[in-house]
């Protein structure tokens, strides 16, 4: 089942996320349908709080980012088999000289902005049969993480860009909120009359 992402301006993505236990009512089918919205929206990563849900869950598939010619062999090899449910994750540790990279959000359509990042962190998490671990992750692939941890911490990328691009991005995010743009999958809008 495909279900719509939640745009900019709701405040459900805004609220810091709660832990999940394993006997939440549908899980299982929580997680897959998750798969699925992400998959129609074209996106690598998606967060409970984009379809609606204030837990602690995020899912990631990097292997878009495989066929990425700039990336060493190496980077291509560890994204194109990296796919991963994230429940009740912890960020423990973020470290390495910052770095910059151009990110966009599936409830921020058409915007995108370069967003400061450390290159490296160690998280710890339950997978999908609630098995805990702690992992260290780098590059392109820990900034997806983190991209999709934010979200279960009530942080949108566009809070990190300078108060000078929040200004000129102003009225393109209140178009988002009120459904004026145009996009290729389905979404809800907390300003709009229309849902679509």
């Amino acid at each position: 089942m495909i279900l719509p992402i939640i745009a900019y301006g709701d405040p459900v993505l805004r609220k810091k996320a709660i832990d999940v236990s394993p006997d939440y009512h549908n899980f299982s089918e929580l997680i897959e349908t998750m798969y699925e919205t992400m998959y129609n929206a074209y996106g690598v990563g998606l967060a409970a709080p984009q379809i609606g849900l204030s837990i602690r869950v995020f899912i990631v598939d990097a292997s878009p980012f495989a066929e990425d010619d700039s990336l060493s062999v190496e980077e291509q090899n560890q994204l194109k088999d990296f796919k991963c449910t994230f429940i009740n994750a912890k960020i423990l540790d973020e470290t390495g000289d910052e770095w910059t990279f151009n990110e966009g959000c599936l409830s921020i359509p058409n915007i995108r902005e370069d967003v400061i990042r450390k290159p490296k962190i160690k998280i710890q998490y339950h997978d999908e049969k609630f098995k805990k671990h702690i992992k260290t992750f780098d590059g392109l692939l820990a900034r997806v993480i983190q991209h999709e941890y934010d979200h279960i911490e009530g942080v949108l990328f566009t809070d990190k860009i300078s108060n000078f691009k929040k200004r000129l991005l102003k009225g393109k995010l209140a178009n988002i909120s009120k459904g004026k743009i145009n996009i290729d999958y389905k979404m809800r809008f907390p300003d709009a009359k229309k849902k679509r």
